[in-house]
């Protein structure tokens, strides 16, 4: 008996979601009945791949998800499915643009090294009301929202239903809090391997849907939905450990800031790709409007636009918050789960061979004085310099894999074109007398 079916005859499971993340980070499934999962384990589900973000045409063969076992999520909202990550196939070889395949072959090779990256992720989403219009509590209106108990009490229904459901699925959620804008909230879980924390912040992102749509509601992970309010990030907890993941080798009690050598020189590898690293942890045109922002109501944008990295400060785009951890607070809510840590990783790892210096750690406040600091790189100002940058970064597109670089740069460049095409009211209200 295949392990799908075991599993479904265990936990009376009808049908199996045999899912893939395309390029751009969206979740693509075909709904698979139990008694057929024996079969679609051995053979794969067939997908058209051009009919998702994938660089293909219609005349390529069918891709054919493979299913991996060891990552199979059951839905508890809805306890007859279970949700299970799989990986893309063409012509009996692994495809080699498949988000997840990259981030996989990565880890592999750092486990030929006797490294293991961790992460834990910081997911920020807002609830709006059904077309995304607007937040979906009319009383959520202060100008300093973050942690108002009373806020957070309002939306308990949905908060407790998708805590509800992390914690059935063991992955140890310990707190939730209303964020920095109106309607916005974000809630954490416990750190794990950069591949489990992938799967895992794939299916969060799902979930959250899924859960906000039962109560008649919008989640949105769109980095920047509203001008006037702080946007969605998805910072990342990093840290390296050994092969067994037993000894955190960022850890050094003695080292400054309580990091060891190795963790300065991962960070090292972060600041030096951090403009071209940008175009996958910032993938849409939106990013740029949550990273480049303006002041907004709150008074912060919580968001980096410069390469700096600081103690526990949240003014920059790496956070030293405790010993034997950095925070990159770049990434946003559009973010690829795959291709952002496999990025981070080829980044990362680069640093350390090299033993890069990130430079002089900066304990000042960014945003007020931020424009004293010389020579620190600043990020791009839109998704066209990021791509460009991107393209001009061979380590990076090596290290990620030709086919996936060039098929990303092209796909996203293609994003950009599509944008341009479209004529603002900004640009009617400024230039229609000229």
């Amino acid at each position: 008996m295949s392990e799908l079916a075991k599993y479904a005859k265990d936990r009376n499971i009808k049908f199996f979601l045999f899912n893939f993340t395309d390029l751009f980070g969206t979740q693509r499934a075909k709904l698979v009945p139990a008694q057929a999962a024996a079969k679609m384990q051995k053979a794969g589900a067939g997908f058209a791949g051009f009919a998702t973000w994938l660089d293909q045409t219609p005349a390529h063969p069918d891709l054919l998800v493979m299913p991996d076992p060891s990552s199979i999520i059951p839905l508890p909202w809805r306890p007859d499915v279970a949700w299970v990550a799989g990986d893309p196939w063409l012509d009996g070889k692994p495809l080699a643009q498949a988000p997840r395949l990259v981030l996989k072959d990565l880890v592999a090779k750092a486990a030929k090294r006797n490294l293991k990256l961790m992460a834990g992720v910081e997911p920020e989403f807002h609830l709006t009301n059904a077309d995304g219009s607007a937040v979906s509590d009319p009383r959520d209106t202060q100008e300093k929202p973050c942690y108002d108990q009373a806020a957070i009490m309002r939306r308990l229904d949905v908060i407790a239903e998708i805590t509800g459901t992390m914690i059935e699925l063991g992955w140890g959620p310990y707190q939730n809090d209303h964020e920095d804008a109106n309607g916005q909230f974000e809630i954490n879980w416990s750190f794990n391997d950069a591949l489990t924390t992938a799967d895992q912040l794939a299916f969060f992102k799902f979930m959250v849907k899924s859960i906000a749509e039962k109560h008649g509601l919008r989640a949105t992970f769109m980095p920047k939905p509203f001008i006037n309010l702080t946007g969605n990030g998805c910072h990342v907890h990093l840290s390296v450990w050994d092969g067994a993941g037993k000894k955190n080798l960022f850890h050094d009690p003695k080292g400054d800031l309580g990091l060891s050598p190795m963790a300065y020189q991962f960070l090292g590898g972060l600041i030096h790709h951090a403009d071209s690293l940008v175009a996958i942890t910032n993938p849409t045109v939106n990013s740029y409007k949550r990273i480049n922002a303006p002041r907004t109501l709150s008074g912060a944008t919580w968001s980096p636009n410069t390469v700096t990295f600081g103690g526990n400060n949240r003014t920059h785009m790496v956070r030293v918050p405790d010993e034997g951890r950095i925070e990159f607070r770049l990434p946003d809510g559009a973010a690829n789960p795959y291709l952002m840590m496999a990025g981070i990783l080829v980044a990362g790892l680069h640093g350390l061979d090299e033993k890069m210096d990130p430079g002089k750690r900066l304990d000042i406040d960014m945003y007020a004085e931020g424009h004293k600091v010389k020579g620190a790189k600043k990020l791009p100002l839109n998704l066209l310099d990021a791509i460009r940058n991107f393209e001009k970064d061979k380590y990076l597109r090596d290290g990620l894999g030709a086919e996936v670089s060039d098929a990303y740069i092209k796909l996203k460049t293609n994003d950009w074109n599509q944008y341009c095409r479209h004529l603002t009211q900004w640009e009617r209200d400024t230039t229609l007398d000229c």
